[in-house]
């Protein structure tokens, strides 16, 4: 089946190029979001007519991607989710808990636009790529955690595996002081204990 471009888009075409494609595609994809109409004689001849005032639009869309995408350009989202101690998801973060996360700190973005090869699953900064316009892209990073303080270490630098080493050293040394606590007091038990022997036998010696 073939159909006129009326944008750019991604492995197909530019605006005005007449390409095939499956019907399928066409119809549940490219002509219903208006990215495209039927290669006909008078869709051609409409095309030539709007041609000028297309690409007038296109300009001012893509003006208007691109001011955001400097904006969203290296932006990090935090989101919220309960986790194994090893860092598993329970569950996963989708398209739209990454538009969702980007619309409430002030960027309107449509979890359509939004890229993700597959569910997040694991805690830990994730890239997120988002289509702003065919012909511009933005990138920014979703912080996946379990708190926000642990957002903020993550934020850091610091790896859900080194953030679990450091609370098992911290557990450790704690366990590690009670017991010095434990044996210490022990040994001021056993100092009272001796002295008060010792002062036992002079004690019956004068009587």
């Amino acid at each position: 089946m073939q159909v006129i471009l009326l944008e750019r888009v991604a492995k197909l075409g530019q605006m005005g190029e007449v390409v095939d494609v499956k019907p399928g595609y066409a119809r549940n994809f490219l002509l219903p979001q208006g990215k495209a109409m039927n290669a006909t004689d008078a869709n051609m001849a409409q095309f030539e007519n709007k041609k000028a005032q297309l690409e007038a639009r296109n300009l001012e869309t893509r003006k208007e991607a691109e001011s955001l995408a400097e904006k969203l350009n290296g932006q990090q989202f935090i989101v919220i989710r309960q986790a194994s101690d090893a860092g598993a998801l329970y569950g996963s973060v989708t398209t739209r808990d990454a538009a969702d996360a980007a619309t409430e700190e002030g960027f309107s973005i449509d979890r359509a636009q939004v890229a993700l090869d597959r569910p997040i699953k694991d805690l830990g900064l994730h890239e997120v790529t988002v289509s702003l316009h065919p012909e511009v892209q933005s990138t920014f990073t979703l912080n996946v955690a379990r708190s926000n303080e642990e957002a903020e270490l993550q934020a850091s630098g610091k790896s859900i595996q080194e953030l679990a080493a450091e609370a098992e050293a911290e557990a450790e040394f704690e366990i590690a002081e009670l017991f010095d606590d434990i044996g210490a007091a022990a040994s001021e038990d056993e100092d009272l204990a001796e002295a008060v022997a010792e002062e036992a036998p002079e004690e019956d010696a004068e009587e």
